[in-house]
């Protein structure tokens, strides 16, 4: 099979929507954890599927990567990440709570709460950032598609506008190492 004109359509899709990146969103997002790290405050983030694996990639590329150097250190923590803790809450309350909970034992009004979702609109994401909002802590949403709820209700917000997951996840992951790659130079 020759598969080179399907891997050099995605590729020039992705491209395209690099190149329409909202770059004024991505510096205010990148001032907003500056900020956090500089004032000690902590920053939850979280996802589902593909987006928990992005979630949990932000958290080690930001408390490791970035802070290598940093005398003032971010402080990260990625709420998908204690795998026993999310299935007793999806078992006894709800999988839509898997984020919200924690976050009620953790979170306090100077933090800031992450989400990632392809659509917008994964519910336990959603969850998790009206409660964030609802004790005055600040959201930053990453989003795809057409940014869905999370774009809406978010503070802050980078939208990669494409109706594609695998074309969006991948920008995530970009985002993550773009970022890195700015704050630790």
């Amino acid at each position: 099979m020759d598969y080179k004109r399907k891997l050099k359509d995605y590729l020039e899709r992705e491209v395209a929507v690099i190149q329409k990146l909202d770059i004024e969103s991505i510096n205010t997002v990148l001032n907003v954890l500056e900020d956090a790290r500089f004032a000690g405050k902590k920053v939850f983030i979280c996802g589902n599927g593909g987006s928990a694996a992005t979630a949990s990639h932000y958290c080690c590329d930001f408390n490791k990567g970035i802070n290598t150097n940093q005398k003032k250190k971010h402080n990260f923590e990625c709420l998908n990440d204690n795998v026993p803790m999310m299935m007793a809450i999806a078992n006894d309350i709800g999988y839509e709570e898997i984020f919200r909970y924690p976050l009620k034992n953790k979170m306090t009004p100077d933090d800031i709460l992450i989400g990632i979702s392809g659509s917008g609109n994964s519910q336990n994401v959603v969850n998790a950032m009206a409660y964030a909002k609802s004790i005055g802590g600040t959201t930053i949403a990453i989003v795809g598609y057409n940014g869905g709820r999370m774009k809406k209700m978010a503070d802050y917000h980078v939208h990669v506008v494409i109706d594609d997951m695998q074309v969006s996840e991948d920008i995530h992951m970009i985002l993550d190492h773009l970022m890195m790659h700015v704050l630790s130079h």
